[in-house]
């Protein structure tokens, strides 16, 4: 019975480079290719490696790098003279076994192609549909909790605090109360305040809350201007648009989120994205809110249009505006301007504050400037 033969080690001019996967010590070996791959390091141990277990690594250009599925994870042979890589892999029978055919890629592809399609149609349909079905429906404790932090934030934000003067306060209860009624809102599903702030805004939270900053009262010319703008608030809250934007938006970021994946640029990526899929939702809530406040400065034998006088005043044409503005996510300032002009209407009903009571309510932050 003949001996089986086995090469004499295999010597370069560029060294072999081995890693046991054990230490991190970089080992100089030299290789005999015989009925396996053996890696010989003078006073050492010699490793083999069986040709059928060796995988080919990602490497630089230049370099053979090879590792050994019955070997330690981390252990890699490095191979920098071609002449010796060439008969290596010439050895190695299932040396790229492990990558992924033409086929399997195409196929990877088109299922990554197939998710990101599934989670953009989710992110501008269902996510939609599943925020107008569930924004009615969480209880209101719930709600009110969510509507506390939001406040906690609102005034930190801005740090004029509330303002409070008895006779201004007086007169802003008087006006809410009146649209309050009309919109056929419970007294306990709703308060109001006033911020103190330069910056001209209104605003609804959950839980039934709105807030009116003191900017937009400074620019307030007549008490159906700042009505008319409380009275698209109140439709915000009649609709459960503030629960219907929270569940929405955090359906949205998670869904881009998982699309993006946590990979450098992603957070421009998705902060495009949302800016993208957001627009014609955040509009509908807007539009729908105008119709709302429409419908009850009507019911008062009010007119609509001084509210878009207002904001109109406020942004000027578009482009003026910042993001602190009402402008911010709402239809386009003389587009609403437009539409609220032809529902104007001669006054039928009496005015909703004195003229007294309409100074004090300029006045209800007292004489704190910010």
């Amino acid at each position: 019975m003949s001996e089986l033969s086995t090469e004499a080690p295999a010597q370069s001019a560029k060294p072999t480079i081995f890693f046991d996967g054990v230490s991190s010590r970089r080992r100089q070996v030299t290789l005999a290719l015989g009925e396996a791959l053996e890696i010989l390091e003078d006073g050492g141990t010699p490793v083999r490696w069986v040709y059928a277990d060796i995988r080919r690594a990602d490497s630089p250009s230049g370099i053979l790098r090879l590792a050994s599925t019955s070997a330690p994870p981390l252990a890699r042979l490095e191979i920098r003279d071609a002449a010796l890589a060439a008969d290596v892999t010439a050895r190695c029978m299932r040396l790229d076994e492990h990558q992924t055919s033409r086929r399997g890629v195409a196929k990877i592809v088109g299922w990554s192609l197939a998710a990101a399609i599934s989670i953009v149609c989710v992110v501008l349909f269902g996510v939609p549909l599943a925020a107008d079905r569930l924004a009615p429906l969480v209880p209101k404790p719930i709600e009110r909790r969510i509507g506390d932090a939001s406040e906690v934030q609102i005034k930190t934000i801005f740090r004029g605090g509330a303002c409070s003067e008895p006779a201004g306060q007086a007169a802003f209860s008087k006006l809410v109360n009146r649209l309050r009624d009309a919109a056929g809102l419970d007294d306990d599903s709703m308060t109001a305040g006033v911020l103190q702030t330069s910056v001209p805004n209104a605003f609804a939270l959950p839980g039934g809350k709105v807030f009116v900053l003191s900017g937009l009262l400074d620019k307030a010319d007549n008490p159906d201007e700042i009505a008319g703008i409380l009275a698209h608030e109140l439709g915000h809250l009649k609709h459960h648009d503030n629960m219907r934007g929270l569940i929405y938006n955090g359906g949205t970021s998670f869904l881009i989120g998982l699309l993006f994946g946590d990979v450098t640029g992603s957070s421009a990526v998705i902060f495009a994205s949302r800016s993208v899929v957001e627009a014609s939702y955040s509009r509908e809530a807007e539009t729908n809110a105008d119709t709302f406040a429409i419908e009850i400065m009507h019911r008062l034998g009010r007119s609509p249009k001084p509210a878009a006088e207002l904001m109109f005043r406020i942004t000027g044409k578009e482009g003026g505006s910042s993001f602190a503005t009402l402008l911010a996510s709402h239809p386009l300032t003389e587009d609403r301007l437009a539409r609220m002009t032809r529902e104007d209407r001669p006054a039928s009903g009496p005015p909703l504050l004195t003229d007294k009571e309409w100074q004090a309510l300029k006045g209800i932050c007292g004489s704190g400037k910010i």
